[in-house]
């Protein structure tokens, strides 16, 4: 799962079509993740329970960011953050309406591994009909 501001470039990638490709890149390790599948939403309360449980700041980040959009000067967000600040003084700052999760329902796994002279391995799970997984070998 994860949470990001609906309005975001993201968010409405996200209801424009619910495919979805997350990749994890670690060349330290010469490894790498790609994940494939579809998205659903989150249920209300999920999106609640998880919102509590982000720092106090974060919280009233969610409210002052209009992710994804063009800001002209660092300031604004600063000054959008304050105004939040006086509205919620407390802990009980509510969910934006705005602010949502997504589980991703994984249908596709490629396991890369670095290997000498670009021969490196690949490896693949794909969702099966019945929900078992087909276990695959790709070409470098």
């Amino acid at each position: 799962m994860f949470y990001t501001n609906t309005h975001s470039r993201k968010g409405h990638e996200l209801a424009a079509s619910p495919l979805i490709s997350l990749l994890f890149y670690w060349k330290s390790l010469g490894r790498q993740i790609r994940i494939e599948g579809r998205v659903e939403a989150v249920t209300e309360a999920e999106a609640d329970a998880y919102f509590a449980t982000r720092a106090r700041v974060s919280r009233l980040g969610a409210w002052a960011s209009d992710q994804s959009r063009p800001l002209s000067e660092r300031v604004e967000l600063e000054a959008r953050l304050r105004h939040f600040e006086e509205l919620y003084p407390g802990e009980d700052i509510p969910r934006p309406p705005h602010w949502s999760g997504y589980r991703v329902l994984p249908e596709r796994f490629e396991f890369w591994q670095n290997m000498p002279f670009r021969l490196h391995d690949r490896t693949v799970y794909t969702r099966m009909p019945d929900g078992g997984w087909d276990i695959g070998k790709l070409f470098p």
